[in-house]
């Protein structure tokens, strides 16, 4: 069979070959879980060879992301592919103030999630109530959706191209969005719009398909299991219990069962937060009784299962309420009542599944049942007609598939076409960021601050110093480091707003020879580019392992369970694709050189990083630029 004509580019080595296995696998209904490393295009070769696979079908490509960058880079390669062949793709994104003029300019209005964005959204459409209406919805006229057909045919936009057209012509770019979809040939949207349940549902109607006509692509498909469980993960915060009750003052403290009101119910989870700390707590995170939540509010409240259910949804209708009063004086609809309600009744029906029960401390305290298992969250891939997994950090494949049960994959390595001199890793011997050595009156500390400073310092090359979590960052911060490099530094904040993080990263790619101080397994070490001299130099401070805790150890003996290596699964595993992650930033083009300096020992008990020891790693910075 001829290889599709579709492909954009000269072929690199190995691409035909990626093209040819996913164009098959796709047309025979099959699972594909690749690794494919830089240089291999996966983005354009997953595309071109899923449109080659369903031309002539009623079957769809979704092409699912974790960040707007590579929403980005999927409409850039579709726009290459249009040059071949007429294609729409539409760039979905959620309710937010890039998608909704409305609140764009609003602060209250900009801060809402997509959920309360879409309940204010449905008063504001049907325009029967106090709120008003929405014009840019009133303005989706058929004309202009023509246009806007006619727009995505000959540009084929990304998300900011679309949107700004949309404003220009006066109507919704999310709701247009939508109207869009029926048209797609190829849709990018974020994980949520396809494992969300009731999201999806809606999604797959907007597209006229169901699963089983769905191709799904998931890019940096490494986040796809700690994703799922997170989506299925229920937590009740101290900070969130004193905003519910505020919100049960300003409303009057309204009763939700037999005497009890909402400020009481808040109250007894706030004692049981604070009884569970007392009695359980110890480290960062302990595991709490399975029964615990509900066995304590039984006793207190001298309730049965019954009772507390009833009780439960009372408190969800009162927060409904609430919410809806506020869509119609055109508020945002928040309840801090209806998401305790939520995460409450969520806690008290997974009792019997894969989790496990936990009280944090810290600044904001919390209980939280937290998901072990990502298999139910996947089940919809199943359904689908095909679906490609992909990433370059994605090894061991065999056991990505079995976290996902994904039925007889094809598990395939393809690696980078690049010249391998073009990329050099190596680690020193004398040093780690273990805890109990990070913490042995100060020398290995001062250790690591002496190679940062001398490798930042020794070449004048672009920048990134990755660090295993924001507290280390944080502690080279507050001794002054930053004062000892001798060019302007840029950072990655923990919490750091979105734009506010983007700002730091154009400004360092402006500014060649700047430093950047960022987290491995952040955002910046994962899907951000660095093309050319932008990045060439990247110190990778210790190995990134999770912290020891009740969650890690409960989700290594879950793993023991399940695959027979609990620690290599939970831990290893993770932490190597996040090392892999951030040295693949330094390398985009076949044009790009870049060096790693790894900052820990155990890195040569680690397979699959290819890093080899050297005594002395500021000259050996040094010789490679040289």
């Amino acid at each position: 069979m001829s290889l599709p004509n579709l492909f954009p580019y000269p072929y690199r080595p190995g691409q035909e070959d990626i093209v040819r296995l996913v164009r098959d696998s796709v047309r025979n209904g099959h699972h594909i879980v690749m690794e494919s490393g830089t240089g291999t295009g996966k983005t354009s070769v997953a595309l071109v060879s899923s449109l080659e696979a369903v031309s002539g079908t009623p079957n769809k490509i979704i092409f699912l992301t974790r960040t707007k960058s590579q929403q980005r880079q999927i409409s850039m390669e579709a726009k290459a592919v249009s040059e071949k062949t007429e294609l729409i793709c539409v760039p979905m994104q959620g309710r937010g103030p890039s998608t909704c003029p409305l609140v764009q300019n609003n602060r209250e209005l900009s801060g809402g999630t997509s959920e309360e964005l879409s309940r204010l959204c449905e008063v504001l459409k049907k325009g029967n109530t106090d709120a008003g209406r929405c014009a840019y919805f009133e303005a989706i006229t058929a004309e202009k959706l023509e246009s806007c057909v006619s727009f995505m045919r000959s540009s084929v936009p990304d998300p900011e191209g679309f949107r700004d057209f949309c404003i220009v012509s006066g109507i919704c770019p999310y709701e247009t969005s939508k109207r869009m979809l029926q048209y797609a040939d190829v849709v990018s949207a974020p994980y949520a719009f396809f494992f969300i349940p009731n999201i999806r549902q809606h999604f797959l109607e907007w597209l006229g398909i169901g699963e089983h006509n769905a191709v799904v692509i998931i890019d940096e498909a490494h986040n796809l299991p700690s994703y799922l469980r997170e989506l299925d993960t229920y937590r009740v915060t101290a900070r969130s219990l004193e905003l519910t009750m505020n919100e049960a003052e300003d409303n009057g403290d309204p009763e939700v069962y037999e005497g009890i009101t909402a400020k009481d119910v808040v109250t007894m989870m706030q004692d049981i937060l604070y009884d569970a700390q007392t009695e359980f707590l110890v480290r960062e995170n302990d595991m709490i009784p399975q029964g615990y939540l509900q066995e304590e509010m039984m006793g207190r409240l001298g309730m049965n299962t019954v009772d507390i259910r009833n009780m439960l949804i009372s408190l969800l209708g009162v927060g409904e309420g609430i919410a809806d009063a506020k869509r119609l004086k055109r508020k945002l609809p928040r309840s801090h009542i209806l998401t305790l309600a939520r995460a409450m009744i969520s806690w008290t029906v997974c009792s019997d599944g894969p989790y496990v029960f936990l009280v944090s401390g810290g600044e904001n305290p919390a209980l939280e049942a937290y998901c072990l298992d990502p298999r139910d969250m996947a089940l919809p891939l199943l359904e689908c007609r095909s679906t490609v997994h992909m990433s370059g950090t994605l090894e061991p494949l065999s056991l990505y598939a079995s976290e996902l049960d994904l039925f007889e994959p094809e598990l395939r390595c393809f690696p980078s076409p690049f010249p391998k001199e073009n990329l050099k890793v190596c680690y020193v011997q004398d040093v780690s960021t273990k805890y109990d050595e990070l913490n042995d009156g100060g020398e290995t500390y001062e250790r690591l601050k002496d190679y940062v400073i001398s490798l930042v310092n020794c070449v004048d090359r672009s920048t990134a110093v990755f660090f295993p979590s924001y507290s280390l960052m944080e502690r080279f911060i507050s001794d002054n480091v930053p004062a000892l490099l001798n060019r302007e530094i840029y950072y990655e904040r923990r919490d750091m707003p979105q734009s506010e993080l983007m700002e730091q990263v154009t400004e360092f790619r402006c500014n060649e020879g700047g430093i950047l101080f960022a987290v491995t397994g952040g955002r910046i070490s994962e899907g951000l580019d660095f093309p050319g001299r932008e990045l060439e130099l990247a110190i990778i401070v210790g190995i990134p392992y999770s912290r020891p805790s009740a969650k890690q150890d409960a989700l290594i003996r879950y793993c023991q369970t399940r695959y027979g290596k609990g620690w290599d699964t939970a831990v290893k595993v993770p932490a190597v694709r996040k090392i892999r992650q951030a040295i693949g930033r330094l390398i985009r083009s076949e044009k790009d050189r870049g060096i790693a300096v790894i900052l820990d020992r155990r890195v040569g008990t680690l397979d699959g990083i290819g890093a080899v020891p050297v005594k002395d790693p500021v000259e050996e910075v040094k010789r490679f630029f040289s």
